[in-house]
């Protein structure tokens, strides 16, 4: 047998190396990417190839031919009229917003790093905007809730109103929301203190869309309150909770212990959940502890898997008569948290039928900084109900009357708290 010289073997396997690594970065125009599992993306970044690119290799049967994706990029670079305006990150960005957007889910959505940075900031309580949390009913952009004493509430904006357009003279925006996701959304709404935004509203039960005008504030949000009422030489506990944030627990624990020593003692609690749009999961675990013992609050149903969350306290308000307020603004964790208490411990509700929004997201951070919100899985009550798009309607319904000042949600919650 002729023996091969070694420095020929070198030479050309170094040469074929050279070879596919060019075919790697030559990929730019007729690459094949796959959407696979973390998994698989592990196993795959481990493979030779793999680790020589740096670049993820598919499996066969995952591939998906992004010629056509390219061939437009390809376009947009070469045809474009304002080509100056074209920028790479915007387009990375776009592409990958429509992929999370294909899934039809509106809350399932990437967040490039800047509004990523401002999603975790809005969970610690302060920002600058108009203070209306967002959301969409039947695929259309609405305000879930106006959050309390912002310039929002102060406008008049409610609970269950659709934006159909906004408008920013300083920003050059006058445009239609209908196929708005909510970066975009929270991006055109959001602005400096003191300025202006224009929003076109949608109510039910008004004739037609009309402009509300207002003014951006700083945003900061005290989650839980606390006043204790004399009502019926009574005194009750209006302990309201507008979100479920990073501070809401430690903020919380503060009014119970508030609550605990307060004399005469307190006669009943009106836990107040109207316009709150939710939040950290499991804060609304937390809270539900303290009026639930050992129970399931809430269970959530993944692909493969369905998971009981139980009550983690010693629960030290369940000996209070309680009830809770909630309306078309209460949505999320404030759902899960009423829906736990009327299942469990048969707390009534008082208001209006709540949002209904009975799905989970889990934040997944990337490479860049930027995150990805990913709907895993639905949440249901302790009863075993879906509530999604639906909410859950309330024991006693009380309509708010807008033309007074008034709270009649609250006084007719004083008068089941002090007629026991």
């Amino acid at each position: 047998m002729k023996k091969i010289n070694f420095s020929t073997v070198r030479n050309f396997v170094i040469g074929v190396l050279l070879f596919i690594l060019g075919l790697a970065i030559g990929q730019r125009y007729h690459n094949r990417i796959s959407l696979v599992s973390t998994n698989v993306l592990q196993q795959n970044q481990d493979s030779a190839l793999g680790k020589l690119t740096g670049t993820l290799i598919p499996p066969v049967e995952k591939q998906v031919n992004f010629d056509l994706f390219w061939e437009v990029w390809n376009l947009l670079e070469t045809e474009y009229l304002d080509a100056q305006d074209l920028k790479t990150q915007d387009m990375v960005d776009g592409a990958i917003k429509g992929l999370t957007a294909s899934t039809g889910d509106p809350y399932t959505m990437y967040l490039p790093p800047d509004d990523n940075k401002r999603s975790s900031e809005d969970l610690q309580g302060s920002f600058y905007g108009v203070g209306i949390e967002l959301g969409y009913i039947d695929q259309t952009l609405a305000v879930v809730a106006p959050l309390s004493g912002t310039p929002a509430e102060k406008a008049g904006i409610e609970a269950g109103d659709l934006i159909v357009r906004v408008r920013d003279d300083a920003k050059g925006i006058d445009e239609d929301s209908s196929q708005w996701d909510l970066n975009k959304a929270l991006d055109s709404i959001r602005g400096p203190r003191g300025t202006e935004v224009v929003l076109t509203l949608y109510r039910e039960g008004v004739a037609e869309p009309f402009e509300v005008s207002v003014k951006r504030d700083e945003i900061v949000v005290e989650t839980v309150t606390l006043d204790i009422l004399d009502f019926q030489d009574k005194k009750i506990a209006h302990l309201k909770v507008a979100k479920f944030g990073a501070r809401t627990t430690q903020e919380w624990d503060e009014a119970v212990r508030q609550i605990l020593v307060t004399q005469p003692p307190v006669a009943g609690i009106a836990l107040d959940l109207r316009n709150n749009p939710g939040g950290f999961f499991d804060a609304a675990i937390d809270l539900a502890s303290d009026f639930i013992e050992n129970d399931v609050v809430v269970s959530q149903k993944s692909r493969l898997t369905q998971e009981d969350y139980r009550s983690n306290g010693v629960a030290r308000l369940k000996n209070y008569h309680t009830v809770v307020l909630v309306n078309k603004g209460s949505a999320s964790a404030s759902e899960i948290l009423a829906g736990a208490l009327r299942d469990d411990v048969g707390i009534k509700l008082i208001g209006g039928q709540t949002f209904g929004k009975g799905t989970v997201q889990e934040i997944k951070e990337l490479s860049n900084a930027g995150g990805v919100h990913i709907t895993i899985g639905r949440w249901l009550l302790p009863s075993g109900e879906w509530i999604h798009n639906e909410g859950i309607p309330v024991d006693i319904e009380v309509e708010q009357n807008r033309d007074t000042q008034e709270d009649e949600v609250l006084q007719r919650a004083l008068l089941e708290l002090a007629g026991r």
